[in-house]
């Protein structure tokens, strides 16, 4: 008896351990699910139902983000990576005591770091990227001596790197923190991480020296700190890292110079980035010892000396060194170009504002096909252009102005079917200009100015069609201005033909040139009249046609180009009266029109009313004016005799006032009575479908390959050419063994019958029949559109992505995004019954001659019924990835706003140069996020397409060389206007997506800041 009770206490005391056991497991359990709960409650936003699913119809170790250890069921892990989530972190999370990973990347909480994380000893992975944490960095993260990776990058965090972190996190492996606005030194205690294999903090304001420690974390490989106001020298002991692979701190106030020894002391660098610093010295040789190197950039520093052999950098692929002190001025200086021949990955060189001296190397062409950029502006090189060049097939941008070249430019010059620019200009070349330049038809930009060319210019440049700059001034060209030159239509940032022996009229196909913002023909001998056709060039800004022989009056259809910033008529024979329309021109800033033979009276207001603005001396016969002109005052005229002499006149003036207004009146009811009365072709009568499969089958040369220009859901599109009167079409052919092709082809036929805009494709005619075989056959015969898509003009690049074949500037893109937006709202708000595209992409975005955008491909297209706006159509809405709403999806109703959301994503697309399908692109990231982002941390221009940038800064040379430099504050307005439309078009909720002709306003708010840029 006494045994059993012993047993029987042994019993008991197990229960009651279990029972305590149980009972500390379940109230754990019950803070990690109290502390989720709490964080719930912070959340303002949650667009994908994440925290909403946080509910007790589940236990919390199945809540979506949540994972629990499966022994005690405590929470191990938070992961809300990129649910677009909204609201702040509670203090609750450091009751979380399990938690090994907090994830909450790309998401927008708010608030600070909650302090209790430093109760978190077991955490081993922190990830706060891209959201909008403000405050310090809690010194409490000190005590999560697990901690493996710290991701902070991409918040608005101040203050200091706390001290503690280097002192306690032995096992920290990564730690980033870049753009924040993060204050002080890099604490010398982060030495002790001695784990550590990547920092990274670019993007702040620190300041002070790199601390020599960082030389003691022997695992380190990679270290990002540019764009701060770090000083000082890098250390030695940086270098001394064996396994350091990437070193970046640009755009500091770095000094001192590069090691002798690097080469061996750094054996692993593949990246080096040091651009935009004062650093000084010669290139040590031993940078040949550097076998791994791919990447170095050292451009905009103090560097000088000769450039050592690079021919054991068998991996090198671009070397960065503009705007130094680089060479001697010997001719030696050159020596080095000659060992990269052998380097087959290399691609850009870019030595442009260097002290240089020497030939480019005959043996050019020998080099790597892989070489697509050579920049050596600004430098001493002399002799002539080698023909080796013609080799170098994947080449895309030449620049060597600004040198002392002599001889003629290459014949073959137009085999480089690739080349984007080149820039020979100020340099002594001779010669004609050679006809095979015709060949680059992806020339982007060709300067050839500043030279002793002479001839004509060949007319074969016409054939360059996407040229958007071409310089010639200076030079000794003679002959007629070729009209092919002037029918260039993507010329829009500049054409320079001053300085030069050209004679005859200026043709009238200067019109064509619609996109052009600055065009220069003075110091030639032009004459004859200025073409009115000039009041085509709607976006023309500088006007120069001074120096000339130019005669009559200036054109009354010059009155609408009020963009006008700078205009000289100087030092010609114009004569007549100074326009008044000048006087309404208020972006006028200079107006010459001195030395000519204007006579009468010059307005007052605008830019006559600053002498210093207008000016028009050597004009004998002017007169009145405002006072600051000083001119004579005009004479009245004196009234002829007779009692009823100045009464008959006004009363003849009024009579004849009256009488023309109501001509006027009689001939615009005439006019609105004719359109009225005049029927518009209607597709769904057999009468129009009028041309053949024959005749298409002609226009196509048998619906060739050649003449295959594109591939849709529904069919493929053929360009072709119709008789009689050889006009160029689009020929959409519907695959009819495709389901939905025939419900398509009557969508279409629908919907263009009677929409009349200039944005919208125009549907010319159909075919409906069958083919010489008997089978069902049906097309579409479009306008065609000689510049392509939208989608071309974005994303037609070479392989390397380094440079667009086809290029839109921010100007451009603004008068695309207005052209798609003005389309859509006539869609929307402009028709008896509204209509929704339902596939609106770049794709689906022509691009005329002139540059307008039109929107095409209303295959999937839906009426609306006034009232509810429901669908009518029983075709199938599929859209396209990307650009579909995402309410689409989830089986709403086709609407309006579903073409509100792909049109702002079209407008992202444009800005950043990323489709939404781009592989960057997961883990919940979406365009719409990465922009918004980019935007709440004032980070727009990081994401903007390169492309843009590169234009950009383009333009802001080109406008500090005429005296008007442009500031980013003007540049990043209209970008972060964009962005704002973009993302309010984008918002997951339709009903809070932007009214579309709030997105024209909002536009039209944009081109008036882009305007006031210049």
């Amino acid at each position: 008896m006494k045994s059993f009770n012993v047993f029987l206490c042994l019993i008991l005391s197990c229960l009651c351990v279990l029972s305590i056991t149980a009972s500390s497991r379940l109230a754990g359990n019950e803070t990690d699910r109290l502390a989720l709960l709490n964080i719930k409650t912070q959340i303002t936003y949650d667009p994908f139902g994440v925290i909403r699913s946080w509910n007790d119809s589940f236990h919390h170790c199945s809540w979506q983000g949540v994972t629990c250890s499966a022994r005690h069921q405590r929470v191990t892990v938070l992961d809300l990576s990129s649910k677009q989530v909204v609201g702040a972190l509670v203090p609750q999370i450091g009751n979380m005591s399990f938690l090994r990973e907090l994830i909450l990347r790309n998401n927008t909480f708010n608030g600070e770091i909650p302090h209790e994380i430093g109760r978190l000893f077991r955490l081993k992975n922190l990830e706060l990227k891209d959201n909008s944490f403000i405050g310090e960095i809690p010194v409490e993260l000190s005590n999560c001596s697990r901690l493996i990776y710290l991701d902070l990058d991409g918040n608005a965090l101040t203050g200091k790197i706390p001290v503690e972190l280097g002192l306690s996190l032995r096992n920290l492996q990564v730690l980033f923190l870049r753009s924040n606005n993060l204050t002080g030194e890099l604490p010398y205690s982060l030495g002790n991480l001695s784990s550590l294999v990547a920092l990274a903090a670019p993007e702040n304001r620190l300041e002070g020296s790199i601390p020599y420690s960082l030389g003691q974390m022997t695992n380190l490989s990679y270290i990002s700190l540019g764009d701060n106001m770090l000083s000082g020298v890098i250390p030695l002991s940086v270098f001394n890292l064996s396994s350091l692979y990437h070193l970046a701190a640009p755009v500091n106030q770095l000094k001192g110079s590069l090691p002798t020894d690097i080469g061996s002391t750094s054996p692993s660098l593949r990246l080096v980035f040091l651009f935009s610093n004062l650093l000084s010295g010669v290139l040590p040789s031993s940078i040949s010892n550097l076998t791994n190197l791919e990447i170095i950039s050292l451009s905009r520093n103090q560097l000088s000396g000769k450039i050592p052999s690079l021919e054991n950098l068998h991996n090198l692929q671009g070397l960065g060194m503009h705007f130094n002190n680089l060479g001697t001025g010997s001719e030696d200086d050159m020596d080095f170009f000659s060992s990269l021949a052998n380097i087959t990955s290399f691609k850009e060189l870019s030595l442009s504002v260097n002290n240089i001296r020497g030939q480019l190397p005959k043996n050019i062409g020998n080099f790597s096909t892989n070489f697509r950029s050579i920049g050596f502006a600004r430098n001493k090189l002399f002799g002539r252009i080698p023909d080796g060049f013609v080799d170098l097939s994947n080449m895309e941008i030449v620049s060597l102005e600004y040198n002392q070249l002599t001889g003629e430019i290459p014949v073959s010059l137009g085999k480089l079917r690739k080349l984007k620019y080149f820039y020979v200009n100020g340099n002594k070349l001779s010669g004609e200009i050679p006809s095979s330049i015709g060949n680059l038809t992806s020339l982007y930009g060709l300067n050839l100015a500043q030279n002793n060319l002479e001839g004509s210019i060949p007319s074969v440049l016409g054939n360059c069609q996407l040229l958007q700059m071409l310089y010639l001034s200076r030079n000794r060209l003679s002959g007629t201005i070729p009209k092919e030159v002037l029918s260039i239509s993507a010329l829009s940032i500049q054409l320079d033909l001053s300085g030069n022996q050209l004679s005859g009229s200026l043709p009238l196909e200067v019109g064509s040139l619609v996109n052009l913002g600055y065009l220069d023909i003075s110091k030639n001998k032009l004459s004859g009249k200025l073409p009115s056709t000039l009041s085509s060039c709607m976006k023309l800004e500088n006007l120069y046609v001074q120096d000339n022989l130019f005669e009559g009056v200036i054109p009354q259809s010059l009155s609408s180009l009020r963009g006008m910033e700078y205009l000289d008529f100087s030092r010609n024979n114009f004569s007549g009266l100074v326009p008044k329309y000048f006087e309404t021109f208020t972006s006028l800033k200079s107006l010459n029109l001195s030395f000519n033979n204007f006579e009468g009276e010059v307005p007052k207001g605008g830019v006559f009313s600053n002498a210093s603005a207008a000016i028009i001396t050597g004009n004998k016969n002017l007169c009145g004016g405002s006072f600051v002109l000083k001119l004579p005052q005009c004479q009245l005229p004196i009234p002829k005799k007779g009692r009823f002499s100045l009464p008959l006149k006004i009363i003849i003036s009024v009579a004849s006032g009256l009488f023309g207004v109501a001509l006027v009146l009689v001939l615009l009811i005439l006019c609105f009575l004719r359109r009225k009365h005049s029927p518009s072709p209607d597709l769904a009568d057999d009468s129009f479908l009028k041309i053949s499969y024959g005749k298409l089958l002609k226009a196509t040369n048998g619906f060739s390959s050649e003449n295959l220009i594109g591939k849709g859901g529904f069919g493929s599109v053929y360009k072709g050419i119709l008789c009689p009167d050889e006009k160029s079409v689009a020929i959409k052919v519907l695959n009819m063994q495709h389901k939905g092709a025939l419900k398509s082809f009557q969508a279409e036929c629908e919907v263009l019958k009677n929409l009349r805009h200039r944005n919208l494709v125009k549907l010319l005619t159909a075919c409906s029949g069958s083919d010489f075989q008997g089978n069902d056959f049906k097309a579409l015969i479009y306008e065609f559109m000689v510049n392509g898509s939208l989608d071309d003009w974005l994303h037609s690049f070479s392989n390397g992505g380094s440079l667009h074949a086809r290029y839109l500037d921010l100007y451009q893109r603004v008068n695309v995004a207005t052209d798609i937006a003005f389309a859509l709202e006539y869609l929307h708000r402009g028709t008896q019954i509204p209509v929704v595209h339902c596939d609106l992409k770049p794709s689906n975005v022509l691009v005329d001659e002139d540059m307008t955008a039109r929107v095409g491909d209303f295959g999937l297209s839906r009426f609306l019924q006034e009232t509810a706006q429901r669908e009518t159509s029983t075709i199938g809405v599929k859209g396209s990835v990307g650009y579909a709403a995402p309410e689409y999806g989830m089986g709403s109703e086709v609407s309006t706003y579903g073409d509100k959301y792909s049109y702002g994503i079209i407008i992202l697309e444009m800005l950043t140069g990323k489709k939404p399908t781009d592989a960057a692109f997961s883990d919940g990231l979406n365009l719409h996020n990465y922009v918004k982002m980019a935007l709440s941390a004032d980070r727009v221009k990081e994401i903007v397409d390169p492309m843009l940038c590169h234009s950009l800064q383009e333009k802001e040379i080109t406008n500090s060389n005429i005296g008007e430099r442009k500031t980013n504050d003007c540049i990043r307005e209209c970008l972060t206007s964009l962005c704002e439309i973009g993302i309010a078009c984008t918002t997951d909720s339709p009903k809070e997506r932007i009214g579309i002709s709030d997105v024209v306003k909002e536009l039209q708010l944009v081109k008036e800041t882009l305007s006031e840029c210049e």
